[in-house]
């Protein structure tokens, strides 16, 4: 799978462009699936990669090459994270975290956040995290208005956040 870079780059720029206006994130899987066959199909995605690998291997190139960095860089970005918190954008911090994204804030404070699904790795991440240095500040939970939309579907999360002494958590819907 040789594509060149310019076109790579040409087809990476509108399927992220495309996945923007989408709220790619927000999309459930049969969704996301429907536009990758989308996509596959079209002149101007499909076609073109199908000139550089076997047609039957574009779908898993958009997929895993085109928009799966995609997607972790939308959500390693800690700007709506600090938003909900009240931290300035340009808060300074000392050290990046993936899986689940955070970041250790200057002053020691561990903020982290992942969608309201992923709550029990987060919170144990930010207790982990926050062991040796520094004390867990916040948890940032995302696309919880389904699963997690009444504050009785938040408690044994919350209970459990104040258990691990994490001071703030968020639900972002």
């Amino acid at each position: 799978m040789n594509v060149p870079a310019k076109i790579k780059k040409e087809i990476k720029d509108w399927l992220w462009a495309e996945a923007d206006q989408l709220n790619w994130s927000s999309l459930s899987a049969a969704d996301k699936s429907r536009y990758y066959a989308i996509w596959t199909e079209t002149k101007d995605v499909g076609g073109r990669l199908g000139l550089y690998m076997d047609p039957r291997q574009v779908r898993v190139y958009i997929k895993d090459t085109l928009l799966k960095p995609y997607t972790r860089e939308i959500a390693s970005n800690p700007e709506q994270a600090f938003r909900v918190l009240g931290l300035p954008s340009d808060t300074r911090t000392t050290a990046t975290y993936i899986k689940p994204h955070g970041r250790q804030l200057a002053d020691g404070r561990q903020v982290a956040w992942s969608k309201a699904s992923e709550w029990k790795a987060t919170l144990m991440a930010l207790h982990e995290r926050a062991f040796e240095t520094g004390w867990p500040y916040a948890a940032v939970l995302t696309e919880a208005g389904a699963k997690f939309a009444m504050p009785g579907d938040r408690s044994v999360a919350e209970s459990a956040a104040k258990k691990l002494g994490i001071e703030k958590i968020v639900w972002i819907d």
